[in-house]
């Protein structure tokens, strides 16, 4: 994807210079306007690759169809004309969820402040608040920065008088939840608003509803994030405690869990939340002892044919295995063999090697007991399987080398038969091919018994090398 950006008015008169100089037509128009800007390395992702549409019957002026709408939507609001707004925000939130270009390019053009207004004219209407809060949510859909101070009040306000509206409240914590995605501030400023309690709270009073489980799930989840590139320290750490400490988080995840045995999709959802939640040895070991860990293994046997859920899985027992006890409880659950089955089942994806390889590994570290049931249950060489079939993921190789690694390091009677599958080779490659594993390769050789090379690297001074 190319670096560069121009403005969506660049692109279309591109295309119009297009039709009228050389005579295409517009469908041919755009897509050697894309070709062309494409080849400069300018990145397209958000702008609309369409032909304007007229916007008056004398055609003049022309505007792309969201701009049109958004229009519509404008002049519904400004005149209060609660009965139009229903199907005006209705078009304009279906064209939103199209393309994230066509939001870029009605939030660039006042989009936000008109559907705030109209969020604010639904107050006291139900139905039409929640299709104006459908509506945001669609807005703020990779667009977090729209969202204003006065909108996070709103929001606030709204999940608290409508807590008992299922309804009301997951179009709410849709649009929190994106107005929060790569967004510390907007994150900060709900946590101190108090958003995790509604959250929480959504969960248990609403307990019966997947889409409001799996939403707000998502949105704790959210908070954990450190994803904005332009904040250099975020509170992911502090966010995840109050969610557990302040909040029960654990606990009521877990029991939401107990509702959805037969859903993967919640399940999956609930699990990704709580590895986000393991932050502190004590927390791993409260998932464990609410049955965290049972309804996880449960669900990796149940679900060995979704990929995505299987990732997720193996993501929260890699998660909960940072507290050395848990590791134990794991092992004895059985996960071992059903880790080792989803990478040799699911060989060709990358994610599930990469997560597997990393869930053993974190259950070998200084455990030689837990080295002897992975090694009986063929986990060396599902891992070693792994780097053969993804040479060039480095995740895969970092986390097999690290493996490999773990299983000797206090066990050595281990790396004959590691050696006899085939892991020098392997582990030397991967050295060879990616600089990011030069330690962990080094390392895992060298207590396999290999004898190990030293790789010298010029640093750009004279009579100077680096190892």
């Amino acid at each position: 994807m190319g670096s560069k950006q121009i403005a969506q008015e660049t692109f279309d008169e591109a295309v119009q210079e297009n039709i009228a100089e050389f005579e295409m037509d517009p469908e041919e128009a755009v897509r050697e306007a894309v070709q062309q800007f494409e080849a400069q390395g300018v990145d397209l992702s958000n702008i609309v690759k369409a032909v304007q549409q007229p916007a008056s019957e004398n055609g003049q002026r022309q505007k792309h169809q969201i701009l049109l709408s958004l229009d519509s939507l404008g002049r519904a609001v400004a005149e209060s004309a609660l009965p139009l707004l229903p199907e005006q925000l209705s078009s304009f939130a279906a064209q939103c969820r199209e393309q994230l270009a066509f939001r870029s390019l009605a939030g660039h053009n006042g989009a936000y402040a008109v559907v705030f207004s109209a969020c604010q004219l639904a107050s006291g209407h139900r139905d039409l608040l929640l299709q104006a809060f459908s509506t945001l949510a669609a807005l703020l859909d990779g667009q977090p920065d729209l969202l204003d101070s006065a909108g996070q009040e709103l929001l606030l306000r709204a999940l608290r008088e409508h807590r008992e509206d299922a309804e009301l409240t997951l179009a709410g914590i849709r649009c929190v939840r994106n107005s929060c995605l790569k967004h510390e501030q907007n994150r900060q400023d709900f946590v101190k608003g108090g958003i995790l309690p509604l959250l929480t709270g959504a969960i248990v009073r609403h307990g019966d509803s997947a889409d409001v489980v799996r939403t707000a799930a998502s949105a704790l989840r959210v908070m954990t994030f450190d994803d904005d590139i332009r904040v250099p320290f975020g509170h992911a750490h502090d966010h995840a405690k109050m969610i557990v400490l302040e909040n029960d988080g654990l606990r009521v995840l877990i029991e939401a869990a107990k509702a959805f045995t037969a859903n993967s999709g919640v399940l999956s959802e609930l699990c990704a939340t709580l590895s986000r939640l393991s932050v502190r040895n004590e927390f791993c070991q409260e998932i464990v002892d609410l049955g965290g860990l049972n309804f996880m293994v449960t669900l990796l046997s149940d679900c060995m044919d979704h990929p995505d859920v299987v990732r997720q899985v193996l993501s929260a027992i890699r998660a909960v295995a940072g507290n050395d006890d848990v590791k134990d409880a794991i092992v004895d659950a059985g996960a071992t063999d059903l880790i080792v089955l989803a990478i040799s089942h699911h060989l060709a994806n990358p994610q599930i090697c990469e997560q597997g390889c990393a869930a053993l590994c974190m259950l070998a570290l200084r455990k030689p007991e837990n080295c002897s049931v992975i090694m009986e249950g063929g986990g060396a060489l599902a891992a070693l399987q792994a780097m053969k079939a993804h040479p060039r993921e480095v995740a895969v190789q970092k986390q097999a080398c690290m493996l490999i690694r773990n299983l000797v390091s206090r066990s050595r009677d281990f790396s004959q038969p590691i050696l006899e599958m085939g892991a020098e080779n392997l582990i030397t490659e991967a050295r060879a091919a990616h600089r990011d594993c030069d330690d962990v390769a080094k390392a895992a050789l060298r207590d396999l018994g290999c004898k190990v090379e030293l790789r010298e690297l010029w640093t750009g001074q004279k009579g100077s090398l680096a190892q």
